[in-house]
């Protein structure tokens, strides 16, 4: 019996790739918390190693990795494992780290829909008076206790 393998979609354009990339790599926190971050650690004496950093090794890491994925055609965990099977745990660690980027995703999400929501008249938390509320009244508080 032969098994067909489907064909992994590729980028059409140098630009969609880029777009994706940036996409997955600048996120709100990113924006919102930096400048924070480099106040809070010395000013230009944080941003300097920071950025010399970030193109010495973050920059070139970040090409290894995609040129990788993109020369084996696999995942993130068979991508490692048909290079070296030594390094298999590489990419389940790579697996961990995105399960903790989607739970900090979820968090910012939150942040975005309370400020999102201060900006109503009347704030929705500030009355009491909303659809949502389940309103009992005192013999039924007392049952449910």
């Amino acid at each position: 019996m032969e098994t067909k393998v489907k064909k992994r979609e590729r980028w059409s354009k140098k630009r969609e790739y880029i777009l994706a990339a940036a996409g997955n790599v600048v996120g709100l926190g990113n924006v919102w918390r930096f400048p924070y971050l480099c106040y809070k650690n010395g000013g230009g004496a944080f941003l300097l190693p920071y950025c010399f950093f970030a193109f010495l090794c973050g920059v070139p890491l970040f090409l290894l990795e995609t040129v990788i994925g993109q020369y084996t055609q696999e995942g993130c965990v068979t991508c490692w494992t048909k290079l070296c099977p030594l390094a298999q745990g590489t990419g389940y660690s790579i697996i961990v780290i995105q399960l903790y980027s989607r739970f900090y995703s979820i968090i910012l999400a939150w942040a975005l829909l309370y400020l999102i929501s201060s900006f109503r008249d009347p704030l929705p938390w500030a009355t009491c008076n909303n659809p949502w509320r389940v309103v009992l009244g005192p013999t039924t508080a007392l049952r449910q206790l």
